[in-house]
C-alpha cells in the first residue's frame, strides 16, 4: 500500500472501531453519553423513591426521593504488616481501604399528617454526591 492509501486506511478503521468501543462499554441508551474510559459502575450517586410511613402512629405515607452512593473504586484493599520494637502488637498491621460513600449531603425533613390532626416530621440526609473516601 502506498502512504496515502494506508492513510485513509487508517481513517476508515478509526471509523469503524469508535462504535464498537462504545457497546464494549455498555452504553445502555442512545441518549446516554459517557467520555471513553469511564467506567459505568464507578462510585456515584443513585436515585430511588422510598415511601415514608410511621412505624407506630396511623399517618398518611409520603414518597420521597432519596439517594445512595454505589458503585466500585479504583483502589485495592491491602492490610501491611507493621514492625515493632515492643514484644506487644497493640495494631500488628496497617489496613487500607477506600469505600464508595457520601461526600456531601443536606438535612431534609417531610411531615406527616396523623389521626387527630397531628403532625409528625420525618428526617434524613439527601446525598448530593459520592466519592471514594477511605474506610473508618
Amino acid at each position: 500500500m502506498m502512504s496515502s492509501e494506508l492513510a485513509r486506511f487508517r481513517v476508515v478503521l478509526l471509523l469503524v472501531t469508535c462504535p464498537l468501543v462504545a457497546m464494549i462499554q455498555g452504553v445502555a441508551s442512545k441518549s446516554e453519553v459517557r467520555p471513553l474510559g469511564d467506567s459505568p459502575d464507578r462510585c456515584m450517586r443513585h436515585h430511588f423513591v422510598e415511601t415514608i410511613t410511621h412505624p407506630i402512629y396511623k399517618c398518611n405515607s409520603k414518597m420521597v426521593l432519596l439517594a445512595r452512593c454505589e458503585g466500585h473504586c479504583s483502589h485495592t484493599s491491602r492490610s501491611d504488616p507493621l514492625v515493632s520494637f515492643s514484644s506487644v502488637l497493640k495494631q500488628p498491621f496497617k489496613n487500607t481501604c477506600v469505600c464508595c460513600r457520601p461526600h456531601t449531603s443536606k438535612l431534609k425533613a417531610v411531615r406527616l399528617r396523623c389521626s387527630g390532626g397531628t403532625r409528625i416530621t420525618a428526617t434524613y440526609r439527601y446525598i448530593l454526591a459520592c466519592s471514594c473516601e477511605e474506610c473508618s
